[in-house]
């Protein structure tokens, strides 16, 4: 995995903002990022198709193979198909007719409105997901914020979700359809224990060889980090053995992989930094690089992901690296 991975969260559901995104995907590609990620819910579906097409167009002309790529989507939140609904009564009626009445989810399954990691609702996503990037293979997949579900069940019903999920990706993954699995997560494994919202990582770890053995298919994290956000190297939020410790360590006794995301904080992080931070990363010539290099050097982190809409946005972010041995 490259150190830095082409993320494509943000953005307006057009065709116009399709174009650039499969424009700039197509450019980080060849341009050495080898990680791209998105998720089923990202514009619409709209990120994942535009993806698709960029990573097709690149193999096709022969610029890399698939074996040279990591394609990253996530399953969590529902998708809608294109845009949005225009009312809540439009929303309940697409949930109605999308998910509940084909029996894809049924109401007590969508936590908070939206969010489900039911194995029928997740199956139904990452099939959508491989027709939308037209992949054989998703080379990771998450399950997208599932802290979100403790904020509608307790602990032990999570635990059974978590487990029931976990069950249909090691099928996935056993079928070819994933290579692993993993959780994207935004709060939940930068917060401390006694939150709500709180992810033992060694739990999950312990769920993943419950029903995939000791060779299961969980393989990583992603979680924010940035000079904002530091709470994964420097808050120790997750028990391992008889101490807490921070989620890079937790990670690397637990043999993770560890994603970070948010590095620029959408933008809030890429100019007006301390000057100290200069003499730090000599090599940068922006704030913006600089946050990218401070989180990436952190120990334990496999790549950080940066959104990028323009070519130009590519090239700046690829030269914070420029220098290096």
């Amino acid at each position: 995995m490259s150190a830095l991975g082409i993320g494509t969260y943000l953005g307006e559901c057009t065709d116009d903002e399709d174009e650039r995104y499969r424009s700039t995907v197509r450019e980080a590609l060849v341009s050495g990022i080898n990680v791209v990620d998105t998720a089923s819910n990202y514009r619409c579906q709209r990120s994942e198709r535009a993806a698709g097409h960029a990573v097709e167009e690149a193999i096709a002309a022969g610029d890399i193979r698939r074996d040279e790529i990591v394609i990253c989507t996530k399953g969590g939140y529902v998708a809608f198909d294109g845009s949005p609904p225009v009312s809540r009564a439009a929303y309940d009626t697409w949930l109605q007719d999308t998910l509940f009445t084909p029996g894809i989810a049924s109401q007590s399954e969508i936590a908070r409105s939206g969010h489900s990691i039911a194995p029928a609702f997740i199956a139904h996503q990452l099939a959508q997901s491989l027709s939308n990037l037209r992949l054989k293979t998703v080379d990771v997949y998450y399950l997208h914020n599932p802290e979100e579900q403790l904020l509608a069940v307790d602990r032990d019903e999570f635990r059974t979700r978590i487990r029931a999920a976990f069950r249909l990706l090691e099928e996935r993954a056993d079928a070819g359809d994933i290579g692993g699995y993993g959780c994207a997560t935004w709060i939940g494994l930068r917060v401390t224990p006694d939150h709500k919202q709180h992810l033992t990582l060694a739990d999950l770890v312990a769920i993943a060889r419950e029903v995939g053995g000791t060779t299961h298919h969980f393989r990583a994290i992603q979680l924010p980090l940035n000079l904002a956000m530091p709470e994964a190297a420097r808050l120790p939020t997750q028990p391992l053995g008889r101490k807490l410790v921070t989620i890079l360590e937790a990670a690397d006794a637990l043999g993770l992989g560890v994603v970070a995301s948010a590095p620029l904080m959408q933008g809030k992080l890429a100019t007006a930094l301390p000057q100290e931070l200069h003499a730090l990363f000599p090599d940068c010539t922006s704030d913006a690089q600089r946050a990218l290099r401070f989180t990436s050097s952190l120990p334990g982190v496999a790549t950080v992901l940066a959104g990028m809409r323009t070519r130009e946005h590519v090239h700046e972010n690829i030269d914070a690296w420029r220098g290096m041995a």
